[in-house]
């Protein structure tokens, strides 16, 4: 569970106030900020889809980051472990990098497991409605085992490795998702697709945004990968 003052400001600190704001950006990028927020098992493909859906708003010339949980942990996050406690810090870390990338006016594409629902809201409610997309990457764990290929699930099963989430740790699926996509049963490119109509349906005020190259999304294996 979050802890108590997760979204609440420092009594103590006020906003400083600055002539340009969020419309600003988003008038000069051409496109609204946003955040796509997938959430999924080890191995479930949220990277893999994150970094499909960069290269295809990149053709268009949307204004995109990827905030990746192995990438994070490597170094603003870096003096987390994997306890619940330090799980909720770390998703209370990137869900503010998020937020200023949003006011940034940018497309930010988030891959973290983030395993609790109640963690997730606290993020969702950061943002106005609408700014923030929840993507379930979901597929069964037996799926995410087979495509071990850092070997992260048999060093669980065997003790090796604790707090895995979906062995000895947690994982709470959305209940209601903005998608949800089956990575074992549609392929990169039809993911992809269905991400690109999320934005479109969900107002994004970018109407060219799903204009991209038919069949040309990249990594055709890489979604066999573990994904943080």
């Amino acid at each position: 569970m979050p802890p108590a003052d997760f979204r609440h400001a420092q009594p103590a600190v006020a906003a400083q106030p600055y002539t340009l704001v969020r419309e600003n950006r988003e008038q000069l990028g051409g496109h609204r900020g946003r955040v796509v927020w997938f959430t999924g098992l080890s191995g479930a493909g949220k990277s893999t889809l994150a970094n499909a859906l960069e290269v295809a708003l990149h053709r268009v010339q949307k204004r995109t980051y990827v905030l990746d949980g192995d990438n994070i942990r490597r170094g603003l996050c870096k003096d987390l472990g994997f306890s619940d406690a330090d799980r909720v810090e770390n998703m209370r870390r990137v869900a503010e990098v998020a937020r200023l990338f949003v006011d940034a006016g940018v497309l930010v594409l988030v891959a973290f497991i983030s395993p609790f629902r109640a963690e997730r809201q606290a993020a969702r409610e950061l943002f106005a409605p609408g700014d923030f997309l929840e993507v379930f990457v979901d597929v069964p764990l037996a799926v995410a085992e087979q495509r071990d290929t850092k070997g992260l699930y048999q060093k669980a099963r065997s003790g090796a490795l604790s707090h895995l989430t979906g062995i000895d740790s947690p994982y709470e699926p959305p209940l209601a998702p903005d998608l949800a996509l089956r990575t074992d049963r549609i392929s990169i490119d039809a993911c992809v697709d269905r991400l690109l109509a999320l934005l479109e349906t969900s107002q994004d005020a970018t109407a060219p945004i799903a204009q991209h190259a038919a069949g040309t999304h990249p990594g055709p294996a890489a979604i066999h990968a573990p994904q943080p």
